[in-house]
């Protein structure tokens, strides 16, 4: 399972990291967050998708 966010519609919320900080972080760069994995380890399975539930902008897919 993969996470990815878009960050064209990113905001830069935090909310992400803030769920599932072993899958997201904020990326120093540009403020907006990013997946720092390749693959969704099976244990943060309901973790990554509930921060990409919680996504008010719906940037996050995690599939």
């Amino acid at each position: 399972m993969k996470a990815h966010v878009d960050k064209d519609t990113c905001i830069g919320c935090g909310l992400c990291p803030s769920i599932c900080p072993d899958v997201f972080t904020m990326d120093d760069d540009d403020g907006k967050a990013i997946a720092h994995v390749d693959e969704v380890p099976e244990e943060l399975t309901d973790d990554a998708e509930e921060a990409a539930a919680s996504c008010p902008v719906e940037a996050i897919t995690v599939e």
